[in-house]
């Protein structure tokens, strides 16, 4: 099975095969295929037998050794959760992205608009500057590389935040139009500077 998974990945692993390898790290040198069979027969399914109580675990005749290989999977998946929160935080609502513009601001240029990419779950894939906003055609390239399916401007105002939200509202809707072409949706375009970031879309220039 070792072999298998170097040459064609754990995917070609049946359910009782993966839990086989995990029992093996808590009961060495036995053959950990029939306890694998039996643990996915009398729980259901690998993902029931990884949620089992200790006690049910025990009572199946599993020693401590094997409980904690087992804790592995559920341990690193809420590892890897948590990096991938960190990495691509959620940008799904008004509250989370007041929260990331707030971290935002701190490395922002003025006067300088800024893109973020989103997956289809409004996850953080990239934010960039874009180097002019003379043509839009750089950030769909970017976005159609990245497989994002929304966007989100952001920009530090250079003096009085609505008027650069004005400023920047002809854009904006050229990149909004643009976009639904490539299927691709516009959310907002925030100013930040003193106080409340401004929306466009909720101010009525969006």
């Amino acid at each position: 099975m070792r072999a298998r998974i170097l040459v064609n990945g754990a995917e070609t692993l049946a359910d009782y095969e993966v839990l086989e390898m995990l029992l093996f790290f808590g009961i060495p040198r036995r053959d950990t295929k029939p306890l694998a069979k039996g643990l996915i027969q009398h729980f259901g399914s690998l993902f029931e037998v990884f949620r089992a109580q200790g006690k049910e675990l025990h009572a199946f005749g599993l020693s401590d050794a094997a409980i904690r290989a087992l804790r592995l999977p559920a341990i690193a998946a809420e590892r890897l959760a948590g990096a991938e929160a960190r990495v691509r935080p959620m940008l799904g609502n008004w509250a989370q992205l007041l929260a990331y513009v707030e971290i935002a601001i701190l490395g922002a240029k003025p006067g300088q608009l800024r893109i973020l990419y989103l997956d289809n779950r409004n996850r953080l894939l990239a934010d960039e500057p874009i180097e002019t906003d003379a043509i839009t055609a750089p950030i769909f390239c970017r976005a159609l590389s990245l497989h994002a399916t929304a966007l989100i401007g952001l920009e530090l105002a250079e003096t009085d935040m609505l008027e650069n939200a004005k400023r920047r509202a002809r854009l904006a809707k050229q990149i909004e139009q643009e976009a639904q072409y490539l299927a691709i949706t516009l959310h907002d375009v925030m100013i930040m500077g003193e106080g409340t970031p401004i929306s466009l879309r909720q101010e009525g220039l969006l």
